[in-house]
């Protein structure tokens, strides 16, 4: 199977193309402009979704005393331009009510504008896990690459990549927990593969009791045992006619008692016993 080699270098190339941005692109300060905040549109392949409000007036804050020390990065378009990095940055500024904000435009197609919102953000650890989930997922499509290749060429592990992508498989009400730090990624891997009713019921659990993880594996396992007997308990469950044994039984002046599919003899000594096998012989 041949692999895509998007933008001629491939995904290794991508990690270090915010900085060729700054060293290749920009020789002097004559290359970075002061562009108004109104004339930026986000990067609509921005993968994170979900920003600390308060982490955010910290940066503002900072940028408005100190000024903006990197520049964001910009591509130029028909009515202004687009957010290529630099969300928080932008967003701070926005914050601050600040009019105009530094930064360097690039010249990107739209697959480079995705690639590098999503190297960025896996790079400076700023997604949450279910953005971070997401990422890796579309990496993978895109590149045509396995777990073990992606691990490779961002520096992480296999084992990385598959557990943070598992958390996919997890209901949106589950995923959602996670994504408000209601519940953390280890609680969240332990309630993969369980039914979105036993998912809920684990989260309000979870926030209500505030549970361990080692705690929820302990209740994940539990559900999971139950799950495994309930065939058995439901052929159990059922119903047979007993009537012409019982009355067969009664004549053997036997205490029996019948429930479901089970029958209950009780003797009161010995000699009974052999009685009733003396008679079944």
């Amino acid at each position: 199977m041949i692999k895509n080699k998007a933008l001629g270098r491939g995904l290794g190339a991508l990690l270090g193309e915010i900085e060729q941005a700054y060293d290749n692109e920009v020789p002097n300060d004559d290359a970075i402009l002061e562009i108004p905040l109104k004339s930026i549109k986000p990067n609509p392949y921005q993968p994170r979704k979900s920003f600390n409000e308060e982490s955010l007036l910290e940066l503002g804050e900072s940028i408005k005393n100190d000024g903006l020390l990197q520049p964001i990065v910009v591509i130029s378009d028909i009515d202004g331009y687009t957010l290529v990095s630099g969300e928080r940055r932008l967003r701070a500024s926005k914050l601050m009510k600040l009019k105009t904000i530094r930064a360097i435009c690039m010249k990107v197609d739209d697959d480079r504008m995705r690639h590098l919102a999503l190297i960025e953000n896996i790079q400076r650890d700023e997604l949450n896990s279910i953005e971070l989930a997401i990422a890796y997922e579309e990496l993978i499509k895109i590149h045509n690459i396995t777990h073990d290749e992606l691990g490779t060429r961002i520096h992480k592990s296999r084992a990385h990549i598959t557990n943070t992508m598992r958390l996919l498989q997890l209901s949106e009400k589950t995923q959602k927990a996670l994504i408000d730090n209601k519940i953390s990624s280890g609680h969240a891997r332990t309630l993969v593969g369980l039914g979105e009713k036993d998912q809920q019921l684990l989260v309000d659990s979870i926030i209500g009791q505030k549970l361990s993880v080692r705690d929820v594996e302990s209740m994940v396992k539990s559900l999971k045992n139950d799950t495994q007997r309930a065939p058995f308990e439901e052929k159990e469950s059922l119903s047979y006619d007993f009537s012409s044994l019982k009355k067969k039984l009664d004549e053997y002046r036997l205490k029996t008692s019948f429930k479901s599919n089970r029958i209950i003899i009780e003797f009161s000594n010995e000699l009974q016993i052999e009685q009733f096998l003396s008679k079944l012989s």
